[in-house]
This record gives C-alpha cells, structure tokens and sequence, in this order.
C-alpha cells in the first residue's frame, strides 16, 4: 500500500471514530468516549498540513451541530465557549506536529500527555468562563472547577493514542519485515 492510500485509510477511520463518538463524553452502554481530542493530534501527527486541520475543525462543527439538533444538551457549540474548545483542537494538533518531528515513542507520548493537558484546560476554563452555565464565576472559582474531570478525560484520550501508536507501529514493523523478507 502506497503512502498516499495509507493517509486516506488513516482519513477514513478518524472521520468514522469521529462520527462515532462525538456524541458522549463518556463510556457508556451505547457509546465510546468522546475521540476528538485524539484525533487532532493523530491529524497533526499524521497529515501535518493546515488545510487538513480546518477539514477536522468543520467536521468536528458539522458533526457537533447535528449532534444538537438531535440531543439538545450537546448544545455547546452555540456559545462563545465553543471557540475555546477550537482553540483546544488547535493546542492538539500543534502537539502532534511538533512530536512528529522525531519519530522516538518518547516524544508521542510526553507530546500527548502535555497537549491533552493544555487542551483540557484551555476548554474547560473558556467553558466555565464563556459558556453562561456559571454566570458568575470569577476567574479563581473557574481554575478550582472542572479538574474532576481531567482524570477521565485524560485516560480517554491517551487510550486512543495509544491504540493509535499500537496499531501504527504495528503496521510500520509488518511493512518493514515484508520489505526486508522480499529484497
């Protein structure tokens, strides 16, 4: 398999993961834990290209519409919070160009682990600070809020990296030994 068909393998199942999960935070019966944040990183490790990450930010906002208008509790992208969630996507994609730079497994993970960090924390302060759920919160009493969540979120995420880093040094290794069993 070429390159060029790799990537759009790789395209189809983040679009797919994406569509799949973008409904629910958390891991339930019916549904997978949120992917997004997972996926901006891949794309930025991945596809590297600024054109790539606008295609994931207007599918993550197409997808987070629709999933409004059918679940109207998903309504976060109709605030102004939501352009921190972007802002979130963005401090992803940046940590998996940047770790792509070195192929080492040390850099994905502490690029990983120190962007879902950032990321966490830039949505969950312009959501209590942006979003109107908390219409009076100061600045302090947003810091002290949401960190209960930060656990979850991080596991979740790094679950799917490291599913993602599993699976493509797996298919790295089997095309290097087919390669070397051919020559």
């Amino acid at each position: 398999m070429n390159q060029s068909n790799k990537k759009y393998l790789l395209l189809a199942v983040l679009v797919f993961l994406m569509a799949l999960t973008s409904n629910s935070h958390s891991l339930t019966s019916l549904n997978f834990p949120d992917a997004t944040f997972a996926i901006f990183f891949i794309g930025g490790y991945s596809f590297k290209n600024i054109r790539w990450f606008s295609f994931f930010l207007l599918l993550s906002t197409l997808i987070d519409a629709i999933s409004s208008l059918i679940s109207p509790s998903m309504n976060l992208w109709q605030n102004i919070s939501y352009f921190g969630v972007m802002s979130a996507y963005g401090a992803l994609w940046l940590g998996g160009f940047h770790s792509a730079k070195n192929k080492l497994s040390i850099y994905f993970l502490t690029g990983s682990m120190i962007s879902t960090a950032i990321a966490f924390v830039i949505s969950t302060q312009t959501y209590n600070l942006l979003s109107g759920t908390f219409p009076d919160i100061t600045i302090k009493e947003s810091i002290q809020t949401g960190w209960e969540y930060l656990p979850q979120s991080f596991i979740y995420t790094m679950s799917y990296l490291l599913a993602y880093w599993g699976i493509h040094s797996l298919f790295k290794s089997q095309f290097v030994s087919q390669k070397a069993t051919s020559l």
